[in-house]
């Protein structure tokens, strides 16, 4: 039920994708747009121009869910995510300081770099989160990664301030957003992007024997230290990879597990799969709104990070103060 649910929302958003934008059109311009590519219609070039920028938000927003149902096994926290836990930060600094100190401007610097960054601030936020008595508790992980995030941010606020050139460049990037897709940066990060969920999802079985406790897991003959090694891996990269060709987009990896938890219940072999269907659903969805937004007051379109961030606000504070916060 819940994975016929999942297709035709993803098909009903696919097709809002294509048919909704500066120029509205409808489902049967939408299938001659898809079907026929000698149409020279406004409205079947319409259609083709939007493939790409759906196609993106699909891609990344199935990455982004996919990161944060496992980070979220991972650390048995269900307030991780990639932009709370700092690892989005992390990303969009190093990419800043490649592009003020070093002149980086392909996507390919931008990959390696952002993948870097992710990694390093994951790493320090698991570090500073482990600290004291209790270790990694999910309130612990929660607070680090929200004061590394602010510095981190800060640290690129003091960079972009006095390089308006460097700014330029950088400020449409920061914002997050699948507008400016394009098929050869899709076809870069697609082999980081598969080869990590299919890392992601070979740890599944493993991340359910890991919620029963460290000690029973290795009972049952997992591999505790392999297994955390792996899902961070694969959660860091799926990250880092949508981070540089998408901007930091933050709280679809926040809310879409908790959802589909909601709706299927802890199993990770059915959580990660469904996040991946789920994340891409709610980002195809924001960056619909966004243009429908834009539209609304006359002018230009919200970016899908801004609308992630305007939905995602009150469904983190609502998940903090729910008192099942220490039981994932």
């Amino acid at each position: 039920m819940s994975i016929g649910l999942s297709v035709a929302a993803l098909v009903v958003c696919i097709a809002l994708s294509l048919a909704l934008g500066a120029r509205d059109v409808s489902l049967s311009d939408v299938w001659d747009g898809l079907t026929d590519p000698s149409n020279t219609a406004i409205s079947a070039i319409a259609v083709r121009e939007r493939i790409p920028r759906t196609v993106l938000a699909l891609l990344a927003g199935a990455a982004l869910g996919l990161s944060g149902a496992l980070m979220q096994a991972l650390t048995r926290n269900p307030l991780a995510d990639p932009g709370i836990l700092g690892v989005n930060m992390g990303a969009a600094l190093f990419v800043v300081a490649g592009i003020a100190y070093l002149g980086i401007s392909t996507l390919t610097q931008y990959l390696w770099l952002a993948l870097l960054g992710a990694a390093l601030a994951a790493a320090f936020v698991y570090a500073v989160g482990a600290v004291g008595r209790g270790g990694p508790t999910p309130i612990k992980l929660a607070l680090a990664g929200a004061a590394i995030s602010a510095a981190l941010s800060s640290l690129v606020s003091a960079i972009l301030l006095p390089r308006l050139e460097v700014m330029t460049v950088f400020r449409f990037w920061q914002v997050g957003g699948v507008s400016g897709a394009e098929w050869s940066a899709m076809e870069q990060v697609a082999p980081f992007l598969l080869l990590s969920a299919a890392l992601g999802f070979a740890v599944a079985g493993p991340l359910n024997a890991l919620a029963l406790g460290d000690e029973v897991a290795a009972g049952l003959g997992v591999r505790v230290g392999l297994t955390r090694l792996l899902a961070a891996i694969a959660g860091v990269v799926l990250c880092g990879a949508v981070t540089a060709v998408a901007g930091p987009i933050a709280f679809v990896g926040l809310m879409v597990p908790h959802a589909v938890r909601l709706l299927i219940g802890p199993d990770q072999r059915w959580v990660l799969p469904l996040s991946a269907v789920g994340g891409a659903v709610l980002l195809t969805l924001a960056d619909v709104i966004g243009r429908l937004a834009g539209r609304a007051v006359g002018g230009g379109e919200l970016e899908a990070g801004i609308v992630t961030v305007i939905i995602g606000a009150p469904v983190l504070i609502a998940i903090a103060r729910s008192s099942k916060v220490r039981e994932l």
